[in-house]
């Protein structure tokens, strides 16, 4: 038996777990190891901390896609990994051993510097934290009266959170001051100006007080760039991106950032029983953006890969598109679209968002799944 073993619930990996269902090539043990049997999906989070959707429209049951690919399911982290022995470790101290890996486990939150805020910070990933702690605070919001929010990053994420967040206060009943702090090089940063001059607009109507300066944390909020501190009551960080830590021992080749190299097969460049998608990886033949975008759009293009060193045949290439469509949540169901140069907004951008979010979950919980297969969950 061929073992392949995917780390990681994230876009690409569905993609995945759907070719095998439908090609269940034999001779193949599947194993699955993902934090959570429950995907939550990243699209639909400022739609649901605007409480647009229920934390259940949001999420995918990897469940039935791992067991319709006849495979087993592990309820686990990766904490470390050994490419020389083939094998990764998990948190409980267990090896798993694989003849071909993928890894899908997309990035971390970036917040050295802000960690002086303690509690008073949240990180927008790990994306399952985020959405357990999320309705604690607001419900702490709802019961002091008054609340000031900072958002720092002023990236997609960032501004798609302050906006929700600020939305959620307000239809809770708060006194809510929100902040979003981006750097000295403005919003949205990849985008044209014409999308960034948009958005900021909206997010002025909208009453955001906007900071574009750097900023380090405080025990009481923030210390700006120019010296003036801004207190807070809570402070998200949907900061830049940093590469999990365990593959700094993993003996896998990394870009500077600690990203797994691959190449235009997405496959690791000095292991070539390993392959990666998303977030977690980087090339040195074109940039990538740390994007769900791309996670998605490489997700089938690393199916057939897989499916091509599992049964024999050719590699496909991921060719990265010049730009991408962009819907950006802006709190209440109103959207702005971006894609290269043009840009909309309207209810009925958010309306189209809806509908392509709603459709790829749909995708993914297709209603002849059956709840069957093995799953092991770390027990605690």
């Amino acid at each position: 038996m061929k073992r392949l073993v995917l780390v990681g619930g994230g876009h690409a990996h569905l993609s995945v777990l759907e070719a095998l269902a439908a090609r269940r090539p034999q001779g193949v043990e599947v194993t699955l190891i993902t934090p959570a049997s429950q995907q939550n999906y990243s699209g639909m989070l400022p739609g649901w901390i605007a409480d647009h959707y229920s934390k259940a429209a949001c999420q995918i049951d990897l469940r039935p896609l791992v067991a319709a690919a006849q495979g087993q399911l592990v309820v686990d982290s990766v904490v470390g990994m050994d490419a020389a022995r083939r094998c990764v470790g998990l948190t409980d101290g267990r090896h798993v051993h694989y003849d071909w890996l993928s890894i899908d486990v997309g990035s971390e939150t970036a917040t050295s510097w802000l960690e002086a805020l303690g509690n008073k910070l949240l990180p927008v990933k790990p994306l399952d934290q985020f959405f357990s702690q999320w309705p604690e605070k607001l419900n702490e919001a709802q019961t002091k009266g008054a609340f000031h929010l900072l958002v720092v990053g002023g990236g997609a994420a960032g501004v798609e959170i302050a906006l929700a967040a600020q939305y959620a206060l307000q239809q809770s009943g708060v006194s809510a001051t929100v902040d979003l702090v981006a750097s000295e090089n403005g919003i949205l940063q990849g985008h044209h100006r014409r999308v960034q001059d948009r958005v900021l607009a909206y997010a002025r109507r909208a009453g955001l007080n906007v900071h574009f300066q750097r900023a380090v944390g405080t025990e009481e909020g923030v210390l700006l760039a120019d010296g003036q501190a801004v207190d807070a009551d809570l402070v998200i960080a949907a900061t830049g991106a940093r590469a999990p830590v365990w593959l700094q021992l993993s003996q896998l080749a990394l870009d500077p950032g600690g990203y797994i190299l691959v190449d235009r097969h997405h496959r690791s460049v000095s292991h070539p029983n390993v392959f990666a998608a998303g977030d977690v990886c980087a090339r040195p033949d074109t940039r990538l953006s740390r994007s769900g975008v791309h996670a998605v759009r490489a997700g089938p293009v690393l199916a057939s890969n897989l499916l091509a060193v599992l049964e024999g045949g050719p590699l496909r290439t991921y060719a990265p598109k010049s730009s991408s469509l962009y819907l950006l949540a802006c709190g209440p169901r109103y959207a702005i679209a971006s894609w290269g140069a043009w840009s909309a907004e309207g209810r009925w951008v958010w309306r189209w968002k809806d509908w392509i979010d709603r459709r790829f979950i749909r995708r993914f919980t297709p209603s002849d799944f059956a709840h069957t297969g093995t799953t092991m969950e770390k027990s605690t």
